[in-house]
């Protein structure tokens, strides 16, 4: 059970790092391109204002209430990235495990009565 607990907390380790490289890609690397598409800029930023902040002088009496699709579509993304990977590794480890339990079991050795068995035989074959 010990080694199991290790190799739970080294996976979820490693999960989080991953999930935070995963992050960094799409908020980097893949957002920023479809943004120039959007005139926004960030694509996080990407919103539907359903009402307007209600001002009276410099301050908010009530703040605006919006639609944030952006941060979502970026979340969803995130998501499917790490979705698709998670499920590539256990598809790899699931096919290493299978080929283990398809190789054949080397034949078990003969037992001591089973080899004076099979001299007996042979001597009777020869007479």
């Amino acid at each position: 059970m010990r080694g199991s607990v290790v190799d739970m907390a080294v996976g979820i380790v490693i999960g989080g790092a991953f999930g935070k490289i995963v992050t960094s890609f799409v908020n980097d690397i893949l957002m920023p391109p479809l943004a120039l598409v959007s005139d926004q800029g960030q694509f996080v930023d990407l919103k539907l204002v359903l009402r307007q902040a209600v001002m009276e002088g410099a301050e908010v009496v009530k703040p605006a209430v919006t639609w944030n699709y952006g941060a979502f579509i970026q979340t969803i993304v995130d998501f499917v990235i790490i979705g698709t990977a998670i499920f590539m590794v256990i598809k790899a480890m699931n096919s290493l495990k299978r080929k283990k339990e398809e190789a054949p079991a080397p034949p078990p050795e003969p037992t001591k009565e089973e080899t004076l068995l099979t001299e007996i035989r042979d001597l009777l074959k020869n007479k």
